[in-house]
């Protein structure tokens, strides 16, 4: 599968937040279905909380189709993943990681918006220039 075009600006981002990057891609199996999430991260928290695990979707919502069309398909891959990391892996947490101008502009009108909320979708927002996250949305 070809890798979304900031999949490595995410990548030094997490690790800029002390993310190891432990599985790029992140392959899974449900149900004789094989999947790839994006990345797989882990990173120590303090000793008495253990390890925080987490799984990212990366989306650059740059392709030639409308922004609804990039969305369906978002929030599809997230809903399936989110279902199989359940299963396999409940204790990772997933997260669709948008670009901040698309956040800003697109993930904040009223359909986008609800959908989100209605899902619970988790968000990571990166930076693109600064290869940093602005915000986790949770």
């Amino acid at each position: 599968m070809a890798k979304d075009r900031f999949h490595q600006v995410v990548k030094k981002a997490l690790a800029k937040e002390g993310w190891n990057v432990t599985r790029d891609p992140f392959q899974i199996k449900v149900g004789g279905v094989d999947m790839e999430i994006d990345l797989g991260a882990e990173r120590l928290l303090a000793a008495e909380r253990g390890e925080e695990k987490i799984a990212v979707e990366v989306k650059s919502f740059l392709a030639n189709t409308s922004a609804i069309s990039e969305f369906h398909t978002a929030l599809g891959q997230y809903i399936n993943y989110r279902a199989a990391l359940r299963r396999e892996e409940p204790e990772r947490i997933l997260y669709l990681a948008v670009p901040e101008l698309v956040y800003n502009s697109f993930f904040q009108l009223d359909f986008p918006a609800s959908m989100l909320q209605e899902n619970s979708v988790k968000i990571m927002v990166y930076n693109i220039e600064l290869e940093q996250i602005s915000r986790w949305k949770k």
